[in-house]
């Protein structure tokens, strides 16, 4: 990587690094050039970072292993600034000028911490003969801005740790309220703008946040499970009049749209089909103004008056083939917005199809960048340290403009525009040679003068040492079997 400020094109992106690093500095309110550090050395380090005491030896890091994990355990980070910092900085944004954001939950597994404070069981994939395990961490809620197009880049804007016993769809709520005000302050949307789109996964109660966050400037798209019911909407009163001359109460809800029924679905409002390089022909199928039924239970127990009608869109995708060579099942999906044309439900199905970003930016952080590897107690550490992994993951993303392809033999190069965050970060080290380092140099130590008597379990210090002292100058140096506070024998 090489930073070359008289060409064109890298002064801005340099100093857009620049800035953000003094910024960053300026959010460590505690123990900041040691905590500040330790992200150079995240960055800088060969390799993955493995642990902790790794970082310390890098050549970034020019404090000692205990000035790291007392900076994690006990410094200080202002978090809303961080937030308000990261919402300012350049988005990426889809084809048609839109934020897309993407929310998932990831774990950080702590089965072995039985001490640990803020557990949670975590469903994970992919484990055991089950393949699903219910296993005790840290669950982290991570939303992140996604690009178009196939990269692997993502622009993490926060991350919220789940307590026991969090309702994740409240959370999940709050914690897009609070993003989204921050993106309008900070001019990423202005009224006229599209509408940002989220998009989430099948762990997501779909409707239940678009009613949460019905006055925001946002759309939900989320996939739903193969097994759903969805209803119609009502008939009209004079239809119904018509086909019940006998009277009575109208319905609230139409008729069942069972997804694992074909016979009942209908015609559909707009159909569309699109070859792809890697799927084949992608056949796409939307119905306009679905609904679920919901019940005075669960999370819609307390709510007040009369449960609502949340209408949105129902699509259907079908792939002929998919790359890993499995058998391709339909994906589901429901979207907030009640009517959608041809060319919006491809735009949907393409968009949810990007939420896959957010999996390889996972993959990243904890593979390369080690943030579920080090082994803390204190879920507050873990905060931190979560914080400084989004920072140095910021500064990668800062940094690609500026980045050269350095890489193996056996690799296949790249063009400039598509390396990946790990290529971006194997030549930091270069980068950071000439980016401004804000820390201060560490002072020298140096040994103490020893303990003074009577330190060691905090009492005065015996009558007979201070004695000693005055009348030789020397302390009386107490046998290894004689007690604290007791008389030393008469020898001779």
């Amino acid at each position: 990587m090489v930073s070359l400020m008289n060409q064109s094109g890298q002064c801005e992106p340099f100093a857009e690094l620049s800035r953000f690093r003094w910024v960053f500095y300026d959010c460590l309110t505690g123990r900041r050039d040691a905590l500040f550090e330790l992200t150079d050395a995240v960055l800088c380090t060969d390799g993955p970072v493995k642990t902790l005491v790794d970082l310390a030896l890098a050549p970034e890091y020019r404090r000692g292993h205990g000035a790291l994990y007392g900076a994690l355990n006990r410094g200080q980070l202002d978090v809303g600034r961080l937030r308000t910092e990261l919402a300012g900085l350049p988005l990426p944004r889809a084809a048609d000028g839109r934020l897309v954001l993407a929310v998932d939950v990831s774990p950080w597994l702590r089965p072995d911490a039985a001490t640990s404070d803020a557990r949670s069981f975590c469903h994970t994939y992919g484990r055991g003969e089950n393949r699903h395990l219910m296993i005790p961490g840290w669950p982290y809620s991570w939303v992140v801005a996604l690009e178009s197009g196939r990269t692997s880049w993502v622009a993490p804007l926060d991350a919220v740790r789940l307590r026991p016993g969090d309702d994740l769809a409240a959370v999940t709520a709050s914690q897009l309220r609070d993003l989204v005000e921050r993106l309008i302050a900070a001019g990423q949307w202005h009224p006229g703008d599209p509408a940002v789109c989220i998009v989430t996964d099948a762990g997501y109660d779909v409707m239940r946040l678009s009613y949460l966050l019905r006055d925001l400037p946002v759309e939900i798209l989320g996939r739903l499970r193969s097994d759903r019911v969805m209803r119609r909407p009502a008939p009209i009163r004079a239809e119904f009049a018509l086909a019940n001359p006998a009277g009575g109460r109208p319905p609230k809800h139409g008729s069942e749209f069972i997804f694992k029924d074909a016979s009942i679905w209908g015609a559909p409002d707009a159909e569309t089909k699109a070859e792809t390089t890697r799927d084949g022909t992608a056949h796409a199928q939307s119905w306009d103004r679905l609904h679920p039924e919901l019940q005075q239970r669960a999370a819609w127990r307390d709510h007040p008056g009369k449960l609502p009608i949340i209408e949105g869109t129902v699509i259907r995708l079908q792939v002929d083939r998919l790359p890993s060579g499995g058998d391709p099942k339909p994906l589901w999906l429901w979207w907030s917005r009640p009517t959608v044309g041809p060319a919006e439900s491809d735009l949907a199905w393409q968009a949810f199809l990007r939420r896959f970003g957010i999996e390889h930016f996972f993959r990243m952080i904890k593979q390369t960048l080690g943030w579920t590897a080090p082994k803390l107690r204190d879920p507050e550490a873990a905060d931190r340290w979560t914080w400084i992994v989004v920072a140095a993951h910021t500064q990668l993303r800062l940094a690609r403009p500026l980045a050269t392809d350095l890489r193996r033999p056996w690799e296949r190069p790249l063009a400039p525009n598509k390396l990946t965050p790990a290529r971006v970060r194997r030549g930091f080290r270069h980068l950071h040679a000439k980016a401004p380092t804000p820390a201060t140099v560490p002072k020298p130590s140096q040994p103490g003068p020893g303990r003074p008597p009577g330190s060691k379990n905090r009492r005065p210090a015996n009558r007979y040492d201070v004695g000693l002292l005055l009348a030789t100058g020397e302390p009386y140096r107490r046998p290894a079997h004689h007690k604290v506070g007791t008389k030393p024998r008469r020898t001779g």
